[in-house]
């Protein structure tokens, strides 16, 4: 009898479950990333009586971001976890947002995401994706095995950057350093050999990649917000029922918000795990030295214009910060 009522149940859920949606995403198993995800999943079956949910593959399985942006096309999954490098694919005005020495702090980010968020979504859904919520790597920092207050220190280094990166190899270029460009997968070899001195990264996977047990400081300048997003292909979500759009919307925006401010969490109490196995915080000793990170972040945004988005979207998205930090002197310093 108990088996013949397990059936019964099981098969009520396979003929309720009308949709499912494969996601895609190199976020491990396990990861706060996954875990909200599941959340979100949770939910949606919840509210939709098991006619929608995820089926999700984490940890990288389906290859890459451009192989994870490839495999939506053709409809072999629907939709993925993607950082600034899969954003860019799709929406190229978006990565502005990703641009160096753009933002000081996660109130400019907030004002800037939600004040440009229509705008931000269209130029996804131009790229035939519609944005379930914003999510965020964090701000980056850079890593030395010798301390770093300012930008002569900073061209001493034999610094790295990420293979095929323009926003790195914009930035450094104006500095006037000629990185090492190398695969994430070759960094910690490549720091223990001595091939690079100097990394950037958020605090949280500075920790994960084990990249901090090569470096000593930890620079206190934030080279850019890096961004991230679930994206659904407008195709596959265009084809589900209205009320199924609405409880996948409202609750991507509610779930992926709470990623973006466990991941705040996180990387915060990263520096300190970091601090604690023997990371020095170095600070740029004078307001000039700040100054001068702003005219390099001017500079580096000004050669990314046509090759990552519009002058048009780079000229708004500096306007509306100014105004904002006019508008909010305490909480820009």
């Amino acid at each position: 009898m108990k088996k013949i009522l397990l059936l019964f149940i099981f098969l009520n859920f396979a003929l309720a479950q009308e949709y499912l949606i494969k996601v895609a995403t190199i976020a491990p198993d396990g990861s706060t990333w996954i875990n909200v995800l599941r959340e979100y999943d949770a939910q949606i079956r919840k509210e939709s009586n098991g006619r929608i949910g995820f089926k999700i593959y984490a940890g990288g399985v389906a290859g890459d971001e451009i192989d994870v942006l490839k495999k939506i096309r053709i409809g072999q999954y629907h939709a993925g976890g993607f950082t600034g490098v899969g954003i860019g694919e799709i929406a190229p005005n978006v990565r502005v947002l990703d641009s160096p020495f753009l933002f000081k702090n996660y109130d400019e980010v907030d004002h800037i995401y939600q004040k440009f968020s229509d705008e931000l979504e269209k130029e996804i859904e131009k790229g035939g994706f519609v944005l379930l919520g914003w999510a965020e790597v964090g701000f980056v920092y850079t890593f030395t095995k010798t301390p770093v207050y300012g930008i002569e220190d900073l061209k001493k280094i034999k610094m790295w950057a990420w293979q095929g990166d323009p926003i790195a190899e914009v930035a450094y270029k104006v500095i006037g350093i000629t990185p090492v460009p190398l695969s994430v997968t070759e960094v910690l070899t490549s720091l223990q050999t001595g091939l690079i001195d100097g990394v950037y990264g958020s605090p949280l996977a500075i920790l994960a990649t084990q990249w901090f047990t090569k470096v000593k400081y930890m620079h206190n300048v934030p080279i850019t917000d890096a961004s991230g997003a679930l994206l659904i292909s407008k195709k596959y979500f265009d084809s589900l029922p209205k009320d199924l759009q609405e409880i996948l919307l409202r609750n991507g925006k509610k779930y992926m918000r709470k990623l973006v401010e466990l991941t705040r969490e996180e990387n915060q109490k990263a520096i300190e795990t970091l601090k604690k196995n023997g990371i020095i915080i170095t600070n740029p000793p004078s307001k000039k030295l700040l100054e001068e990170y702003d005219e390099i972040g001017k500079k580096a945004r000004r050669m990314l214009v046509g090759r990552l988005f519009s002058e048009e979207w780079l000229n708004k998205i500096e306007k509306a910060l100014e105004e904002y930090r006019k508008a909010n002197p305490k909480t820009s310093k």
